[in-house]
């Protein structure tokens, strides 16, 4: 039986950056992630990673999940996570503050017949 037949959850192929902390106390290393499951990854990086190394990957409105690197190939390697993840949420737009849809938020720019504007502050072309 392959590894491709073992596996039980579904993943979603895609294509996003996150940072990895590798344990041993280096920085943070951007990564592309290329699949992504609840239980964990596939990422691809310019960094040599072993089997069995514990890291923390930081990803899009989840934040920092523990996990540790299942197996490796070339640049690309395997995360598996401590802890499940509700994968859905990292496809989700960026999280921020204001939850209002960008269509409904004010202009910055008003037309002119809706603000004063002082003639004598604009240059003439």
């Amino acid at each position: 039986m392959t590894a491709i037949e073992t596996r039980s959850l579904k993943r979603d192929s895609l294509f996003l950056s996150a940072d990895v902390t590798l344990a041993e106390g280096s920085g943070p290393v951007r990564v592309k992630v290329r699949n992504l499951s609840d239980g964990g990854m596939m990422a691809e990086a310019a960094i040599s990673v072993e089997r069995g190394a514990r890291l923390t990957i930081d990803l899009r409105n989840i934040g920092p999940i523990k996990g540790s690197v299942a197996w490796t190939q070339d640049n690309r390697f395997g995360i598996v996570f401590d802890d499940e993840i509700d994968s859905k949420k990292v496809r989700e737009p960026a999280s921020g503050g204001d939850k209002t849809p960008r269509y409904v938020r004010p202009s910055s720019i008003a037309p002119d017949s809706a603000r004063q504007v002082d003639k004598s502050a604009l240059r003439k072309i």
